[in-house]
């Protein structure tokens, strides 16, 4: 159960990036308070906690209602969370969970952007969803649900503590430690997709394996 908890915490981190998400948090909440930041902060994290959440009670059931087994899933996750993790190592904002300029620039004339696009796709993006329903459909459901579960509620309590600070630490990290951050986010959400998606060819071609 703990070894599921720090892979699943690892992996969401990772997918997650919320260190590196203060620069995006900062320039669309440019003309905020601190307290207007800090409610903006709750309601995303908030809202990225339902999204996420849904999908990891729900993702069984779409599982089976569009006949997807859990192999091919993690197959096709691995590989959109690897596309994700090439960009971070490049440190270089991915658009599957980081807003084009064109919705970027409309998001800055909303009054609100706590749920679009702070929660999604920026928090609560492609890669976290299916890191959530990846990790939580293996063999013991149960208990790979309840450690995503656990895992999911530490990311984003670290996120609103993050964002809740993102002034502070805005001002504190110069971009190259940024990058570095982000680099070193995306080796490891890497090698999670790697293994991510062998796992899912393993069960899908066990004859691969035991060759």
């Amino acid at each position: 159960m703990l070894a599921a908890v720090i892979h699943a915490l690892a992996g969401l981190f990772a997918v997650m990036n919320p260190i590196g998400n203060v620069p995006i948090f900062l320039s669309l909440t440019g003309g905020s308070t601190a307290a207007e930041r800090r409610a903006t902060a709750r309601r995303a994290v908030l809202a990225s906690f339902a999204i996420l959440a849904a999908f990891l009670v729900l993702g069984h059931f779409i599982f089976e209602l569009f006949g997807i087994t859990v192999a091919a899933f993690r197959v096709a996750g691995g590989i959109l969370i690897f596309g994700i993790a090439s960009n971070l190592l490049r440190a270089q904002p991915s658009h599957a969970h980081t807003p084009r300029e064109e919705e970027h620039a409309e998001s800055l004339a909303r009054d609100d952007v706590a749920v679009t696009p702070l929660a999604t796709p920026i928090i609560a993006g492609p890669g976290a969803i299916a890191t959530v329903m990846a990790l939580s459909g293996g063999p013991h459901l149960l208990v790979d649900s309840s450690a995503v579960f656990i895992a999911m509620l530490l990311v984003l309590v670290g996120t609103y503590v993050i964002l809740h600070y993102a002034g502070s630490i805005g001002e504190r990290l110069s971009t190259t430690e940024m990058n570095v951050i982000t680099r070193l986010m995306g080796l490891l959400l890497a090698v999670i997709a790697v293994q991510m998606a062998a796992s899912g060819l393993e069960a899908m071609f066990p004859a691969w394996t035991h060759a």
